[in-house]
């Protein structure tokens, strides 16, 4: 499937427990993007702001719903987002095509 991967603002050290989560929620949400609308056209942004790392995929598949959204795959990235008193959002988006936002508080590295 195509993906195009942006990157935007400086990257922030992160913990390696939020480095992972992150890892986990693309890689879900890639999955979902697999499952769901084949091998859409899917783009992925990780984007650094001060204190927060946001990732965004996107993918160009048919307009229709991931489901009811109790699947397992949204559920683990709803607690692994929760872990780190962050937000998801998930829905389709206008025109067709899928969307997971998630946003995440960066941690502040130990001195």
């Amino acid at each position: 499937m195509p993906v195009e991967l942006t990157l935007h603002g400086s990257p922030s050290a992160l913990s390696p427990g939020l480095d992972l989560t992150a890892y986990r929620i693309i890689q879900e949400a890639l999955t979902n993007v697999v499952k769901h609308a084949g091998c859409s056209p899917t783009r992925i942004a990780i984007i650094y702001r001060p204190r927060r790392l946001e990732l965004v995929v996107e993918d160009d598949g048919p307009s229709q719903s991931a489901g009811d959204g109790a699947g397992h795959g949204l559920v683990g990235m709803r607690e692994r987002v929760a872990l780190y008193a962050g937000a998801l959002t998930v829905g389709p988006r206008d025109g067709g095509g899928f969307t997971v936002r998630a946003s995440l508080p960066i941690e502040e590295p130990a001195a």
